[in-house]
């Protein structure tokens, strides 16, 4: 039976590193982006101890942002979460179930900035303005929002959550 509520966390990727001759594709995480990412898996197993499922962007650092946290959940890489608009990441999120067999009740999503901050705004319901203030001001890399909904992943739509945390792992 599905929970009554969905949760969905927003994670920046680590900091990257800026590699002479480096494509930003592949641009890997930094010794600082590898740290935060770590702590940003201890943060999650202790106020998202079971997350379902992962989209992740299909950058370098976005894929080791997730190593880093050691989530173990099924994964699915999206091209599309790469330098998305945020209707992009929200058509994504809203397709989650097509790439997973289970029921999702925790989703988490590894993707780039500026979208992740705007969907995250997007898609909060205004209940929560000192993080959504702290959004607006900065969404620093290994950041996360953690959003929480009442409808199903393809009825997900603008002011549709309610954003419940923003925590940045330092």
């Amino acid at each position: 039976m599905s929970e009554p509520f969905r949760t969905l966390v927003l994670l920046r990727h680590g900091k990257s590193a800026y590699p002479p001759d480096c494509a930003d594709h592949d641009r890997p995480l930094a010794q600082r982006g590898i740290r935060e990412a770590g702590l940003a898996g201890d943060w999650l197993r202790a106020h998202a101890p079971r997350i379902d499922a992962v989209l992740c962007s299909t950058a370098t650092r976005t894929r080791q942002t997730l190593e880093c946290t050691r989530v173990d959940a099924p994964v699915h890489f999206a091209d599309r979460l790469y330098d998305a608009t945020p209707g992009t990441v929200i058509d994504v999120i809203n397709g989650v179930t097509h790439h997973f067999d289970a029921d999702i009740s925790t989703l988490l999503v590894i993707g780039h900035e500026p979208a992740i901050s705007r969907v995250a705004l997007g898609l909060a319901d205004g209940s929560n303005t000192t993080a959504a203030q702290r959004i607006s001001e900065k969404f620093p890399t290994s950041a996360m929002a953690v959003l929480r909904t009442g409808v199903s992943w393809d009825a997900l739509a603008l002011q549709g959550a309610a954003l419940v945390a923003f925590h940045v792992p330092r």
